[in-house]
């Protein structure tokens, strides 16, 4: 009887209920499952499209030649003022107008910025041109004096944007008003004032069409301009 028990008793100890686990191998479980899970979601982070950093646009390099200034002394000296701009192109955006549907709206795109704001560009490219023969001051380089008072030549910046006359066909506009002035004792006299006004198709319909469109406008604008000075030795 008591070997009996005894077996009875083993038998006991030795049966576990159906269907349990020792915890060691629960604990096994658990962290083979939460491995699982984690390297479900760094899988699932990977699929997962990251922002888009919108495109950087510029007038690019400009003029790679040595500038000329043989023609400085004779063309005097021209201090530049900031481009004036309205508020609504005072920004980095690319914008463009439907002008088939709505003209008087202006779209900035989603994925495509100036590296400045556009009248920085265009004053940059105005004093990197008229500086090839002359002497280009800003106004706060100071009064400089020579053999004759300096002009002073003073851009607005009224328009700069692409604009779809069609579905898949648009252009670059770029207006300008250029005022020149001489700096006398008495006040400013003025020498002359004129509006430029150029447009260039783009070569796609996009920001990037949008953006070579008006970068070619605005290098026409300022030799225009150019021109235009050479009118006042």
């Amino acid at each position: 009887m008591t070997v009996a028990n005894n077996r009875l008793r083993g038998h006991w100890w030795s049966t576990k209920p159906h269907g349990c686990l020792p915890v060691a191998t629960w604990r096994c479980t658990a962290r083979l499952l939460w491995g699982l899970l984690l390297a479900a979601c760094v899988a699932g982070c990977a699929f997962v499209d990251k922002p888009t950093r919108p495109m950087m646009y510029d007038f690019g390099p400009g003029r790679l030649g040595n500038p000329v200034t043989s023609a400085a002394d004779s063309l005097g000296i021209l201090a530049l003022s900031d481009v004036e701009v309205a508020s609504a192109l005072d920004n980095t955006a690319v914008v463009y107008r439907l002008i088939y549907t709505d003209a008087q709206q202006l779209l900035p795109y989603a994925q495509a910025r100036w590296s400045m704001a556009p009248a920085q560009l265009v004053r940059q490219r105005l004093r990197e041109v008229l500086g090839q023969h002359r002497t280009v001051l800003s106004p706060g380089d100071g009064n400089v004096t020579g053999p004759k008072p300096a002009h002073v030549l003073r851009v607005e910046l009224e328009e700069f944007s692409q604009l779809f006359d069609a579905p898949g066909r648009s252009f670059g506009l770029v207006r300008l008003r250029a005022t020149l002035v001489q700096g006398l004792p008495g006040g400013d006299r003025l020498l002359g004032q004129r509006s430029f006004v150029v447009q260039r198709p783009a070569p796609s319909p996009d920001a990037a069409g949008g953006v070579h469109a008006l970068t070619v406008a605005t290098n026409t604008a300022v030799e225009e301009i150019e021109q235009w000075l050479s009118q006042f030795p």
